[in-house]
């Protein structure tokens, strides 16, 4: 049990069902459709979105998904890739004769993978879902028509971004109304995206790819002078795909394949296997070199290997052999650091994780996301979309394996993760924050295995992340522990913002117990 003398929250114990979000009108809204008869599919596609009206920095239809499956019938686990692709017509050559040479910027239209978030939602409910998305849709719609209150964590990031939100004179008028910047308690309206809500829950699929709404979209992207098309958007395809998996003492952990960085976080996992934690405090010196030092080896392979499987060979069985990660793991030096990586992406983008079990005891365990903080920052007027920013992940070096070309997936940071125990339901877990996504997984889950931690206690544990040369450090880690880690030869900061969120169900027995990131505004609730 906690230290109910410090501020906190207990975990959420439930017996017939249990939903986890960043928000508490999606972590409700869900509820309510489990409450409903809907299954674990049909709650978790409401909550996103929901998230995609009420969170529009973190995500939205303009955006992404990947998620993991796991249904209690057949006891099987099943991925789905909705990633989206850039315009088929784009090219280096296309992008370079427009001075476009070092990176996609990230406000520019180019930077716009087609949203293919919206068919990933369509497909699990057509083939998964126990209701109709008009009744999925419904709570989305109302908040998006009638208005939601801006909450506390939400108004901070609106604050901080209020030059790329008024870049776009669409985007100004949609998030800066009357010029001015939302703060928490504000209400918040959007029609136009109300109206195209209804225009997916009326006509499914082709109510968002096709017809008008596509015809609108394709439009504002032109106007700035990008390269896609409708065929583009009527092409956008969800997959399902086979997660790939690793253990982690004697815990089962699955991940989403490539373009995804699922097999980083497994990676980073195996890495720390090899050491033991008995007599490592969680928020010791030794415990956060160890997390740093394998996060920079497994991330350097990310940015050597990791693109489009359709295009690229990725070798995630080399990847996760014992063989390899042992001598990945004899890199690490126990009193200093081993090397220095430095990413070339940015940090910190927003992004929505939802982790959610029915009754039944499926489970879903999904991202949605624009990648930045209100994605490229670009609104169609007319349908109140805010385009995804995803495509900027790509290079343009054409021997990288990440590199841009038309009708090719970037590469990828959301990663949602299930966990089996003996080949039971054990954890439907994810944590957010972009490229911390790896790292924050593999220290969410050794709070829960290797330190008994309960989901939400593993969640408000404190949090450390290198990257680009520095190791940023919440304030929950202490002036000692710093000062020993700057010993050992890393450069430490104290992170200006907390990393990432989170939420975590886990299966024990026959109960589920709920947590959710205090790092957001979410919540966890049971049934």
């Amino acid at each position: 049990m906690r230290n109910t003398h410090f501020p906190g929250r207990s975990p959420v114990y439930s017996l017939d069902g249990m939903v986890s979000t960043s928000h508490p009108l999606a972590s409700k809204s869900s509820i309510d459709i489990l409450s409903k008869g809907g299954n674990a599919v049909d709650a978790a596609v409401t909550a996103a979105s929901v998230l995609a009206v009420v969170e529009p920095h973190s995500t939205g239809v303009g955006g992404d998904l990947f998620c993991l499956y796991h249904k209690a019938k057949n006891n099987k686990i099943i991925g789905m890739n909705a990633s989206g692709r850039a315009p088929n017509s784009i090219s280096i050559d296309k992008l370079e004769n427009l001075g476009i040479k070092d990176s996609i910027p990230f406000q520019s239209p180019h930077s716009v993978s087609v949203p293919t978030g919206v068919a990933g939602w369509i497909k699990l409910i057509q083939d998964h879902g126990n209701l109709e998305l008009k009744e999925i849709l419904e709570p989305a719609i109302n908040y998006a028509e009638q208005g939601y209150i801006v909450a506390d964590v939400i108004a901070d990031v609106w604050e901080r971004e209020v030059e790329k939100l008024a870049a776009d004179k669409d985007c100004k008028n949609l998030f800066l109304p009357e010029g001015k910047c939302l703060k928490a308690g504000d209400i918040h309206y959007q029609p136009r995206l109300a109206e195209t809500l209804k225009s997916i829950a009326e006509h499914g699929r082709a109510g968002f790819y096709e017809g008008d709404i596509a015809k609108s979209m394709v439009k504002k992207l032109n106007s700035l002078g990008s390269f896609h098309n409708l065929e583009d958007f009527a092409n956008a395809e969800a997959n399902y795909v086979d997660p790939i998996s690793a253990n982690y003492r004697g815990v089962k952990i699955f991940e989403c394949p490539p373009n995804g960085q699922g097999v980083i976080a497994l990676m980073i996992m195996k890495i720390l296997e090899g050491f033991d934690f008995i007599d490592i405090a969680p928020n010791s010196t030794l415990r956060i070199h160890l997390q740093a030092e394998a996060t920079k080896i497994a991330f350097s392979h990310r940015d050597h290997y990791l693109a489009d499987p359709d295009h690229s060979n990725v070798p995630v069985e080399r990847m996760l052999s014992e063989e390899y990660i042992k001598t990945l793991r004899s890199l690490i030096k126990i009193d200093s650091c081993t090397r220095n990586y430095k990413p070339e992406l940015p940090i910190h983008p927003n992004t929505v994780y939802i982790s959610v079990v029915d009754k039944e005891r499926n489970s879903v365990s999904l991202i949605n996301s624009i990648f930045h903080s209100f994605g490229s920052g670009l609104v169609d007027p007319d349908t109140g979309v805010l385009f995804q920013n995803r495509g900027a992940s790509f290079v343009l070096d054409p021997s990288h394996p990440n590199f841009i070309k038309g009708g090719k997936r970037p590469m990828h940071t959301i990663i949602p993760s299930i966990a089996t125990k003996e080949n039971k339901p054990y954890l439907s877990f994810g944590v957010m924050g972009g490229h911390y996504q790896p790292m924050g997984q593999a220290h969410v889950l050794s709070n829960i295995i290797d330190y008994g931690m309960d989901p939400q206690k593993s969640l408000d544990f404190p949090r450390s992340f290198y990257f680009d040369g520095l190791l940023e450090c919440e304030e929950g880690i202490p002036q000692n522990v710093r000062e020993e880690l700057a010993a050992k030869g890393h450069q430490v900061k104290v992170c200006d913002l907390p990393h990432g969120g989170g939420q975590v169900i886990e299966h024990r027995g026959d109960i589920l117990i709920g947590g959710s990131d205090p790092r957001k505004d979410g919540c966890a609730i049971g049934l």
